[in-house]
């Protein structure tokens, strides 16, 4: 994913964020990293609005209909023998999946895209905050990298956090939905963990803030 740290903004500029073009870029069907020297404004309907962070977890979404959801990889209930107790979420790096442990002996598995080498990580975190359809704002490390990318991006369906984000800790990862689904179960991202939009709104409403996250290499 291309990963970032959160940010709160005033209503205001939220509204003139969404009124205003909004910058995208092509994306290099090889690498899956933008384009240099590409960049789109696209603008959205203003019919469309963008659910908060207070609405329901099970209200009709609506801007659901416009984001691409498909994966090859499906959503199951599997076997689970491991260490780890019901609602933990455990991240296979190695097997490109996530395992939300229903107990019983039983999980819940996703498919997932991870860290790219050179961005993959492990360990031990908990699930600080939870937004829908959350902003992005590049962190600094990977503004470094790449200095064209925008500063900031309202959340919706051109944004790469998706439609549901997991923070992690106080650290700049998080498990995220994606707009570019064909990318799950590969490495790509910058060491998020990225789902489909349909898988993460899935998790989104299982796990709570102070999950358990054991990212495993």
């Amino acid at each position: 994913m291309r990963r970032f740290a959160p940010a709160l903004t005033g209503l205001a500029c939220a509204l003139a964020a969404w009124a205003s073009p909004v910058a995208a870029y092509e994306i290099d069907p090889l690498t899956r990293q933008p384009l240099d020297n590409a960049l789109v404004l696209r603008v959205r309907p203003q019919a469309e609005s963008v659910p908060t962070a207070n609405a329901s977890l099970f209200a009709p979404d609506p801007l659901a209909s416009s984001v691409p959801q498909m994966t090859a990889i499906p959503r199951e209930t599997v076997a689970y023998n491991g260490p780890y107790g019901a609602g933990t979420i455990v991240v296979s790096t190695a097997e490109r999946r996530l395992y939300y442990v229903l107990g019983g002996g039983q999980a819940l598995r996703y498919g997932v895209g991870v860290g790219r080498p050179g961005f993959t990580w492990g360990g031990l975190q908990t699930i600080t905050m939870k937004r829908e359809w959350p902003d992005w704002r590049p962190p600094a490390t990977m503004l470094r990298r790449r200095p064209d990318l925008p500063r900031f991006m309202k959340g919706g369906v051109e944004n790469p956090l998706g439609a549901r984000a997991l923070y992690l800790g106080g650290t700049i990862y998080r498990i995220h939905g994606s707009n570019e689904p064909e990318t799950i179960g590969t490495a790509v991202s910058s060491g998020c963990i990225r789902m489909t939009n349909e898988d993460v709104t899935d998790l989104y409403t299982r796990a709570k803030v102070g999950t358990k996250v054991i990212v495993q290499r």
